[in-house]
Parts: structure tokens; C-alpha cells; sequence
């Protein structure tokens, strides 16, 4: 095959993270595969190995629908000859469609959709407008069960729908620090080996809701657990979570890292993992943690309920119940049962959210479509 992938940017995201890890894979395998990204950010550049074969190309788009870029999409499709365009997410699926059309070209048009609830009134609107996008497309692959519904039930589908779960590299994800090390990296965050680690690996979003950690840290306290929260990550809302743990009395509890490119040590220095998300489709913070043998803890948004089975790999609570969220987080806080619980999840990942099982799937399907000739015109 010869797929072409297209992101909005190469910037540090799940939907941007997922394309590359698909791309490297099957570049591996044998496959040509070609990178666009539309808005010149590219964080993940150097994360890309698609061999001497494989092309990069930014569109550079200057404004949200740049007709400059679009024609040089169109160009370049044409000199690719792509054998399928996969777009993760609604505005790349926006720009394959509209430079296919321009190129006159017949190939599969593949959408992997990473979104789910749509909060506010912008993004109601750009999902209304990729809608369109999305019911000439050939396939769209969504990342769990949930989110499928729910967007079926909006009109976000295509002619074909598949669920194919996230998965993570489960070689590169696996605890390897001994106990040594593992102290050595909480003392690193001012941590010690008695204390009761709770990570959180996600960008200081409101969605992710950080906040409902950090009350759920003094709760725990007051309770004469030792908790403490190492936060792993970076965003808008840092001031607002520090100004919480200062009104709760527990900042020197609470550690934020800011970004970091590697998050397994972060993950190897924590007992367990939280989400406190109000909204998620399928997370990949989740699994790699579960890889690395940590038990989740994660609110019952999107498809959490899908990779964890409360009690045997983890725990759900409902969004926003901080004490329910507590009262996840005490059942863990004994040793054995948070080693026991790490195990399970990591048995889990194994054998049902690996990459190399998620690449399988890709290239499946891509495969079948290919073979089907299906594709869009200028007259579809």
C-alpha cells in the first residue's frame, strides 16, 4: 500500500501521536506511507521513520481554510498517487476531501475520529460543518464503542463505521526500574517510598479536571493516608490548580512536572494513575499507564468502561463524585491490592490494547478497501 496520513499539525497529540505510531508501523511492514500535516507545528517530526520511500510534506496553512495550501495538497496528491488518504480528525478530513476533489483522484478516504463530546458552541458548529466531510468518506474508524454512538446518534458517520481501540507499544511500555530506581525517581519529585503516588499524565485542560485530584489528595490526607499527586503536564489551568492546593492547605503535596516527552518514569514513580476527565473518547494515558502495571483509576466518561473492569484492572467512578473518586483511591492505597490490581491491567493491555494488534486491524482494513476501489471524485 501507499497511504497518505493527514494531521493538522505534528504538535503533541493523541490524534497527532496515534497517526504517527500507525505510520511507523507500517512503514515497517513494507508499506510507502506519506505524511501532511496543515498547520506548521511539528513537535512529533522527529518521531517519524517512513524510510527513503516516504514523503513529509507541511501544507502551511496560513488561515483555516487556506485556498494556497489546498491547491498545494492537491499537487502533491497528485504526484503521491496515494493508494488511500487516511485524516485523523474532522479538519484534515476537510482538506483530503476538498484537495481529492481538485485532484480528480479515486482512492479510499479514511477518517480516524479522536473526538467525542462536543463542548460549546464552536465545536457544535465545525462538527456540523465536517458532517459533510464525514458522509463522503469511505470509512471512519472510531476509538471505542461509546464514542461510535454517540456520534452516530449526531450524524457523524460514513458509509462504512468501524471500532478499532487505541493500542500502545507494550515493549516500550513495561515497568523496568527496580526498586532502587524507583525510589531514586519519587525522591527526584520530592517523594518518599511510604508515600501514596496518584499520577495524572495530561495537559492542565478544564476538561481533564486536575482540580477534582488535588481535593481528592487533602481528603485523603485528612483521612491519615499519606497521598501525594504528581501532575505530568502543562496548560492553562496550572495557576488555577495551584491556587486550590494552596486553599487546601496541601501544595507541598502536590508536584506538577510540566510537559515531559518521556512520561514513563513519571509512571514508574507513581502507585497508582487517576482521570478525572470530564470528557474522553478512549484514552491513550490510560492504557500506557495500565501497561506499565499501575492501576487506573478514571471517571466513566467515553470508552473507559471498555478497558477498565472495575475491581480486576482498575476502578471507575462517576465524573465529578469526588467521593467516590476517594473511595476508589483508599481501596488502592494498600499496597497489595494496588500491585495486584497493576498486574491485571497490565494483562489486560496485553491482550486486547497493543499496537502491534491496533496495526493489525489498519492494515486489514485499509488492505480491504483498497482492494474494493473505492474512493471519491469530483462528480461524488
Amino acid at each position: 500500500m501507499r497511504p497518505m496520513f493527514v494531521t493538522a499539525s505534528l504538535a503533541h497529540g493523541g490524534a497527532e501521536h496515534h497517526a504517527v505510531a500507525l505510520m511507523n508501523r507500517l512503514a515497517e511492514r513494507g508499506h510507502e506511507c506519506h505524511a501532511t500535516y496543515v498547520k506548521r507545528d511539528a513537535d512529533q517530526l522527529a518521531r517519524l521513520r517512513l524510510g527513503s520511500a516516504g514523503t513529509v510534506r507541511c501544507l502551511d496553512a496560513r488561515s483555516y481554510l487556506d485556498p494556497r495550501a489546498l491547491s498545494n495538497f492537491a499537487g502533491h496528491l497528485s504526484r503521491v498517487q496515494p493508494s488511500a488518504v487516511v485524516a485523523a480528525n474532522g479538519y484534515p478530513l476537510m482538506y483530503s476531501a476538498l484537495a481529492m476533489v481538485r485532484a480528480d483522484m479515486r482512492v479510499p478516504l479514511v477518517c480516524t475520529y479522536h473526538s467525542t463530546k462536543l463542548p460549546g458552541a464552536k465545536e457544535q458548529l465545525k462538527s456540523i460543518l465536517y458532517r459533510p466531510f464525514l458522509w463522503m468518506a469511505d470509512c471512519t474508524v472510531f476509538v471505542c464503542e461509546s464514542q461510535r454512538r454517540y456520534c452516530m446518534r449526531r450524524g457523524l458517520f460514513s458509509r462504512r463505521n468501524e471500532v478499532i481501540h487505541n493500542g500502545v507499544d507494550t515493549q516500550r511500555f513495561r515497568d523496568t526500574w527496580s526498586a532502587e530506581e524507583r525510589n531514586a525517581l519519587r525522591a527526584g519529585f520530592g517523594f518518599s517510598g511510604a508515600d501514596y503516588v496518584i499520577g495524572i499524565a495530561a495537559a492542565l485542560r478544564p476538561e481533564k479536571n486536575h482540580v477534582q485530584l488535588v481535593e481528592a489528595v487533602a481528603r485523603l490526607r485528612g483521612m491519615g493516608i499519606p497521598a501525594k499527586a504528581l501532575l505530568v503536564g502543562e496548560g492553562e489551568m496550572r495557576g488555577t490548580i495551584e491556587a486550590r492546593a494552596h486553599a487546601l492547605g496541601v501544595p507541598q503535596h502536590v508536584a506538577i512536572t510540566g510537559f515531559r516527552q518521556d512520561v514513563r518514569p513519571c509512571l514508574a514513580a507513581s502507585d497508582v494513575v487517576a482521570l478525572c476527565s470530564v470528557t474522553e473518547a478512549f484514552s491513550l494515558a490510560a492504557i500506557e499507564a495500565m501497561a506499565m502495571g499501575r492501576p487506573v483509576v478514571h471517571s466513566e466518561v467515553g470508552g473507559a468502561a471498555e478497558m477498565i473492569f472495575p475491581g480486576r484492572n482498575g476502578f471507575l467512578f462517576p465524573a465529578g463524585d469526588t467521593t467516590a473518586f476517594v473511595h476508589r483511591l483508599v481501596i488502592l492505597a494498600d499496597r497489595p491490592t494496588s500491585i495486584r490490581t497493576g498486574r491485571s491491567a497490565r494483562s489486560t493491555v496485553e491482550l486486547l490494547f497493543s499496537e502491534s494488534g491496533m496495526v493489525d486491524r489498519y492494515e486489514e482494513m485499509l488492505l480491504e478497501l483498497c482492494e474494493t476501489g473505492a474512493g471519491i471524485t469530483a462528480n461524488s
